[in-house]
């Protein structure tokens, strides 16, 4: 049976792609590397991995998945190193409601990551 996502796998084109990516995730987000290998590395990111492998194509298409949201109880102190760090905010954080049964109220913002990849910052209200 499926216990949960365990990975997310990205790949990057470059030397320079992989070290940003690293750099994204681990020292402006705050994730923690959880082993290391010549071709990649996994990161923890709370409640599932990320894999970063440093010998792909690095193509940037949008296909099937839309975005990593990554929970946060603090929406606008994120964005701020994000911003800090020269990334790309295209949603500024901003609260939401979801009309669903029942309602559900959040805070959100969206940037996009050193790969292009769109990256939302989702707090539960």
């Amino acid at each position: 049976m499926i216990k949960g996502i365990h990975h997310i796998s990205m790949k990057c084109g470059t030397s320079e792609e992989f070290e940003r990516a690293k750099d994204f995730y681990l020292n402006v987000l705050g994730f923690s590397a959880v082993r290391t290998w010549p071709e990649g590395i996994m990161i923890d990111s709370g409640s599932g991995l990320l894999e970063i492998f440093s010998n792909g194509e690095g193509i940037k298409t949008k296909g099937a998945i839309r975005h990593v949201a990554f929970s946060t109880d603090d929406v606008d102190g994120i964005v701020a190193k994000v911003k800090a760090a020269g990334y790309e905010v295209f949603i500024e954080p901003n609260d939401i409601v979801i009309h669903s049964e029942p309602e559900f109220h959040a805070r959100m913002a969206f940037c996009y990551g050193p790969l292009g990849e769109e990256i939302e910052f989702f707090q539960e209200a």
